[in-house]
């Protein structure tokens, strides 16, 4: 067990993104495409000397286009930002699109008055797509995990493997019976002739708290699936997160049985195969 520990943790990858991954370019245009009629009608505002008074032409005329002024500073309504004014009262970003003269102020004090004055911004659908593809790259963190599963699936995939993917436990009662009230939803489910494997795929390039707890759940969840009798757990595991959860690691190999990661994977491939 410690040779394949050892082996295990030699070929950990530093990351698991592609090119492809970085930036959801097709997400950015259409964030941008929804709101461009919209913005187009802002580049009113570009140029003009009197700010007060343009923003309050292009409110009578329509003041439906300042709601999306939130996206000019890489802010999403949505997310319910809030900022502090002069007199330290606490508003919600939106708050300011309300009226003209709350327009003018949050232009004036976010510094958009001068930007457009100085024309520093040509056309807001332009500047708006490279906003849109800086607030996508601060989802990266949270596509991770979809990539990890998309290139364990892109593997069996590629080797004739049938999978179900996202399946909660409750599908099996003998999973039920053995792990009880856990809501467990399961990454990968595959079915053999002999067994019905159970899996889950994550891949860290960091460490901390988070990864000493997935293996320590993992460790208790595996030998009670094993011992259901036609059931694995299986754990497919990457990143170089692992160096610095390396004890806890090799802990959970001593629990569990089959854990791979994106170089030995082909053995998991090798025996579905065959089973």
């Amino acid at each position: 067990m410690a040779d394949r520990f050892t082996d295990f943790m030699i070929p950990l990858k530093e990351t698991h993104f592609s090119l492809k991954d970085y930036v959801d370019f097709p997400k950015v245009v259409a964030n941008v495409e929804a709101i461009s009629i919209k913005l187009n009608q802002l580049n009113y505002l570009i140029g003009q000397g009197d700010m007060a008074t343009a923003v309050k032409r292009l409110w009578d005329e329509n003041p439906k286009v300042f709601s999306v002024l939130d996206v000019l500073i890489a802010v999403r309504t949505k997310d319910r930002k809030k900022a502090i004014d002069a007199y330290g009262n606490t508003h919600l970003v939106s708050e300011y699109f309300k009226s003209p003269e709350q327009v003018t102020t949050f232009l004036n004090e976010t510094g958009l008055t001068n930007i457009f004055q100085n024309k520093q911004i040509k056309n807001l659908v332009d500047y708006v797509f490279g906003v849109e593809v800086g607030l996508d790259s601060n989802a990266r963190k949270n596509r991770g995990g979809h990539i990890m599963e998309d290139l364990v699936a892109n593997i069996l995939t590629q080797n004739g493997i049938e999978f179900d993917q996202e399946v909660y436990y409750t599908e099996f009662p003998e999973i039920v019976r053995a792990l009880g009230a856990d809501n467990k939803r399961f990454d990968f489910v595959i079915r053999t002739l002999e067994k019905t494997y159970l899996i889950e795929a994550n891949f860290y390039t960091g460490g901390g708290s988070k990864l000493n707890e997935v293996a320590r759940s993992y460790s208790e969840l595996a030998p009670k699936i094993n011992a259901v009798p036609g059931f694995e757990f299986v754990w497919i595991t990457d990143g170089i997160g692992w160096k610095d959860a390396r004890n806890k690691l090799e802990e959970a190999f001593a629990h569990i049985p089959s854990v791979y990661n994106l170089t030995n994977i082909q053995e998991l491939v090798t025996i579905l195969k065959n089973d």
